[in-house]
């Protein structure tokens, strides 16, 4: 079982930066990939980013976003550059022992956190 908890979401002019963090719990972290999805209102749940072995990103946030992980803090994060007001939604982390962009390959899932960029 693993329990997230995402952080730092909030209201940010376009061209701003936010760092989301999501915590997890659990001993087996490291084992996990991470995947970071957004959802904005009435449209499905997207992938943005991903990490296991190697990092992977959305084409709508390449060069912008950087996920990272540190798994003696359990905690993975999106740091958000360039913000653009497209990038408005909720941002979700999930967790599953195998990497994939699709959502519904993810068992575990946090709460989300909602970001909102103005113009």
């Amino acid at each position: 079982q693993v329990q997230l908890v995402e952080s730092g979401g909030g209201l940010v002019q376009a061209g701003g930066s936010l760092r989301l963090s999501c915590a997890a719990s659990g001993r087996t972290f490291s084992t996990y990939a991470m995947g970071w999805f957004r959802q904005a209102p009435g449209k499905d749940r997207d992938f943005v980013a991903g990490i296991s072995w190697n990092t992977y990103y959305a084409d709508s946030v390449k060069g912008r976003f950087t996920i990272s992980r540190d798994n003696a803090k359990n905690t993975v994060y999106l740091q958000m550059n360039s913000l653009k007001p497209e990038d408005t939604a909720v941002y979700y982390c999930a967790a599953d022992r195998r990497w994939s962009r699709q959502p519904t390959e993810y068992l575990y899932w946090g709460q989300g956190t909602q970001v909102t960029v103005s113009s």
